[in-house]
């Protein structure tokens, strides 16, 4: 298979808001990515585990995944499973949102650095660079995370020995990009094998070589693997019975 020439990199800088020093990422992707593939690469880069909703906010239109009951929260959504990168970030130096846990509301701010000619020698989606971990899954928000790291770092406090079972030491300037990318490459991986097993190979003009990795990389991105797990909302009268694990309780 000839390579896509034309294919191009969107790189991003993901600064997670209101928190200082920063944390933050530099990603490159496919320009062809849809948003919904964009969340799943935030969640690896940014370490989360994918527990909460998830919507993104790009010149005032929200995207995300459309759910019944919108209507009644009188929230209008566009389906992030079909829109591409290149068709609602078409320029550089875009900014938009990006917004995981709605109680906790991590705000990620996204501007489109760069975009680029791809390098055959790479695999993608990539992370470049970045700084510090990101905050534990549900310990409050911006105030909460601030009040967490004041109990780690003082093992005089009431609470220390608490945070310390629930979520073990935790460094906050901690961040292996090597291990961001491992895990890139691991979850993208197995989804680029699911993607090309049932395709028959194209027929090559002399010795057969393969697949070219641009083109796999391209069939995997477009895996229905990458959609998020349903996640319903409830209403603020309505009670769920809940399953905690040892962790949560």
């Amino acid at each position: 298979m000839a390579p896509k020439k034309n294919r191009l990199l969107y790189q991003f800088r993901v600064t997670l808001r209101d928190i200082h020093p920063p944390i933050w990422r530099r990603i490159q992707v496919w320009e062809d990515t849809t948003l919904a593939q964009l969340h799943r690469i935030l969640q690896i880069v940014m370490n989360w585990d994918d527990y909460h909703l998830h919507e993104f906010v790009i010149e005032r239109r929200v995207y995300s995944v459309p759910d019944p009951d919108d209507d009644f929260y009188e929230r209008k959504v566009i389906d992030e499973r079909r829109q591409r990168l290149q068709h609602v970030v078409p320029r550089v130096g875009t900014a938009f949102e990006y917004l995981y846990d709605f109680g906790d509301s991590w705000l990620h701010d996204l501007l489109l650095e760069a975009i680029l000619v791809l390098d055959a020698t790479q695999q993608y989606p990539i992370c470049i660079a970045g700084e510090r971990r990101t905050p534990p899954e549900d310990v409050g928000g911006t105030s909460g995370y601030e009040e967490y790291l004041e109990v780690i770092a003082d093992p005089e406090h009431e609470e220390h020995e608490n945070m310390l079972r629930w979520r073990g030491p935790f460094d906050p300037e901690a961040f292996s990009i090597d291990d961001v990318n491992q895990r890139l490459q691991k979850k993208f991986r197995s989804l680029r094998k699911a993607a090309v097993t049932p395709i028959a190979a194209s027929p090559h003009n002399g010795a057969d070589h393969g697949p070219d990795k641009a083109d796999l990389v391209s069939a995997f991105l477009t895996a229905p693997g990458l959609l998020p797990r349903y996640q319903k909302r409830i209403r603020p009268d309505e009670k769920v019975p809940l399953e905690l694990n040892a962790r949560q309780c």
